[in-house]
């Protein structure tokens, strides 16, 4: 696996091709850390939730902060750095919980195909630019449906299905 010391460099891993990843930096693990504690003790940061699905190798839960985005009806997960190891798990297990506080939500995960990810972008940035923005290739609130649909096959979208119990 090849790494970038910068923040906000795409790195490659062998196996996955040329496919964009952004390693986190020592302040996005410490934000997380928070967010993942406050999430976990029941309080939504703007949307925040505790992903929990099953490792791909290990089966064991993984667990990471996201920003659950509810738009036209449809909720979603973003995955503002690219292949991370939970949209990799998520593509395996095809499901797992959204988790705040002691509420846990199971769902089954849909990926959303690049043509249909322009919108979902726009309203992603439009909510959370102030957080993810630099991940986004110099793309902002403002950009051009044109401009969503060149990064698409960049940044990983599921469709999110919550599944009674």
């Amino acid at each position: 696996m090849r790494f970038s010391g910068d923040a906000g460099v795409p790195c490659y891993d062998a196996d996955m091709g040329e496919r964009r990843y952004i390693r986190p930096t020592a302040l996005d693990r410490a934000f997380n850390t928070v967010l993942h504690l406050l999430t976990a003790l029941g309080i939504s940061v703007y949307g925040s939730r505790v992903l929990a699905v099953r490792g791909r190798k290990s089966g064991e839960w993984r667990t990471v902060p996201v920003n659950l985005l509810a738009h036209e009806g449809q909720r979603y997960l973003v995955a503002p750095r690219g292949e991370t190891e939970w949209v990799r798990n998520l593509r395996v297990a095809g499901g797992g919980e959204l988790r705040l506080g002691r509420h846990r939500e199971p769902f089954r995960a849909t990926e959303v195909a690049d043509p249909d990810k322009p919108p979902v972008l726009g309203a992603y940035l439009d909510r959370w630019y102030f957080e993810v923005g630099r991940f986004f290739q110099g793309i902002g609130r403002d950009a051009s449906p044109a401009d969503l649909r060149r990064i698409a096959p960049s940044f990983p979208i599921f469709s999110i299905h919550f599944v009674p119990r």
